[in-house]
């Protein structure tokens, strides 16, 4: 059966790759696409998300924008990462049409309470934002979800935005503390694993060699996205984080991990946003989510290569 998923975005090259295997892949159903301000503000998310949905050749899927800033935070973007579009290496034209009127949480809420319990995956790629409001929205909702599957967070890893915490939990901790703790099945794609997954040296011309339009756009928007954390790591390539989180839900065998306790750190100016992992089970909390440290990349951008060949 597929498996029925909201999307919740912040486009960003690696969410585009996440959101064109996701809509490659007859095992998914995409409900919609909600967007959140993150990479960069949200109102250019949302046109960002119509741009990848039209570049998939799938204009249908809705696409509605959300909140415009953290919960209790000032907004916080990450443009040197992406550039101001977001999905700079690309020239992409203006979405064909706007995004859906209303607000993306309005839908997320609605949507979920209208499907019976327990049978919509949502993928959050980006700041926890949205999700965390649903849930203060609506308690009803938790059991209605299936399972999250998000990428956010680091322990082995440490942080890429600061010393202590990776950026979509960084930019709003306090959301992340409420979608950790609502006690909903949840796996985490942190920078753990993403790291442990760089993209093939042939990437790029592997991406070219495909002959469409999405093969074009993803080798420019690719080599955008690698210069930046190639100079700063010292790589040759760089992960597509996001697109794990969809590998995931595909391939769960290509990964590893453990189920372990995960507590979201809201309160110190020093480690603000760190995800602190209970690897050995030392406090005695439960267990609260599988915590991926690990995948077969040679095997996963293989896959996603044959997927990304259907589009277009």
């Amino acid at each position: 059966m597929r498996e029925a998923i909201i999307i919740d975005t912040d486009p960003g090259q690696d969410d585009a790759f996440a959101i064109l295997l996701a809509l490659a892949s007859p095992e998914l159903e995409v409900l919609g696409l909600t967007t959140v301000a993150g990479n960069v503000p949200v109102a250019v998310t949302a046109a960002n998300a119509r741009r990848v949905v039209e570049l998939a050749g799938r204009p249908e899927i809705p696409v509605r924008a959300g909140c415009e800033r953290p919960l209790l935070r000032p907004a916080r973007f990450a443009e040197e990462v992406h550039g101001k579009t977001g999905l700079d290496g690309w020239d992409f034209p203006a979405p064909a049409r706007p995004p859906e009127p209303g607000h993306a949480v309005d839908w997320m809420v609605e949507t979920l309470l209208a499907r019976p319990d327990g049978a919509t995956t949502l993928l959050p790629v980006g700041p926890l934002t949205n999700v965390a409001m649903a849930l203060r929205r609506s308690p009803a909702i938790a059991r209605k979800i299936r399972r999250i599957v998000l990428m956010g967070g680091g322990f082995f890893q440490g942080g890429n935005m600061s010393p202590a915490a990776e950026f979509n939990i960084l930019v709003d901790p306090d959301a992340a503390a409420i979608v950790f703790g609502a006690g909903i099945d949840l796996v985490a794609v942190p920078i753990d694993c993403t790291y442990a997954a760089p993209t093939p040296d042939s990437w790029i011309a592997d991406l070219e060699a495909l002959g469409t339009q999405v093969g074009a756009a993803g080798a420019g928007m690719m080599r955008f996205f690698q210069r930046f954390g190639n100079e700063k790591y010292g790589t040759a390539t760089r992960p597509l984080h996001d697109a794990l989180a969809v590998g995931y839900l595909l391939w769960p065998e290509l990964f590893t991990g453990r189920r372990c306790n995960v507590e979201i750190e809201t309160a110190s100016l020093l480690t603000l946003g760190m995800t602190v992992v209970d690897w050995w089970g030392i406090s005695g909390r439960p267990a609260n989510g599988l915590w991926l440290t690990g995948c077969d990349a040679a095997v996963f951008y293989g896959r996603m290569l044959k997927r990304l060949a259907r589009l277009g």
